[in-house]
């Protein structure tokens, strides 16, 4: 009886991967795309879909998480790969625009069934790393702003929200929104736009 079980478990955790993948492929593809067209792509049924996300919002949802847990991982690689604050700024917003990329759609999505609020609750502890880091540049005098860490790293993350409706909008390309938000970052803490320009072109030529 155990071993039937946890294969039944591993079966639906299959599934349940499985449909999560193929959602946030289909929903790139077609943002309008529904539970059922999900259930065809992955090849299951749509009771097996309904099963593991009672609603298209919960499942948007879930994605969101998964998009949230793989930007506050890019922003922790970015962030230690370098000692100093600017460098550390436009690393970790490299890294993060790199995964956030693949993900832009879903800010659309979610902002209509998870809520703005909901997103920002979830982005919190990448905000507070990344006031962290502010707060040191601030101290040692790379950053200059008349507003504190946590305000600038609000401000940061609605500028990165922003740069992604440009480029569903199709008015900027995805390399070049990549490094405008590294670049529109560092200016933003003061950082002077020649230096902004030139660091971030040394991480990314």
């Amino acid at each position: 009886m155990a071993a039937m079980t946890t294969g039944s478990v591993s079966r639906a955790d299959v599934n349940r991967r499985r449909i999560l993948e193929v959602a946030l492929t289909e929903l790139l593809r077609d943002p309008d795309a529904s539970m059922d067209q999900i259930a065809r792509a992955a090849g299951v049924v749509r009771r097996t879909v309904y099963g593991h996300f009672p609603s298209r919002e919960a499942l948007i949802s879930t994605l969101v998480d998964g998009a949230v847990a793989a930007v506050a991982a890019a922003h922790r690689t970015g962030s230690e790969a370098a000692a100093d604050p600017a460098e550390a700024v436009a690393r970790s917003t490299l890294a993060v625009w790199e995964v956030a990329d693949r993900y832009r759609i879903l800010v659309a999505l979610a902002q209509r069934s998870v809520t703005v609020q909901g997103i920002r609750d979830r982005l919190a502890p990448v905000r507070d790393a990344c006031a962290r880091t502010l707060a040191h540049g601030l101290e040692q005098g790379v950053f200059v702003s008349p507003l504190p860490p946590q305000v600038l790293a609000y401000l940061h993350e609605q500028m990165l929200f922003a740069l992604m409706e440009t480029v569903n909008e199709g008015l900027l390309g995805t390399r070049e929104a990549g490094r405008s938000a590294a670049v529109t970052l560092l200016t933003t803490a003061g950082v002077p736009a020649s230096r902004a320009t030139a660091l971030v072109a040394e991480l990314t030529d």
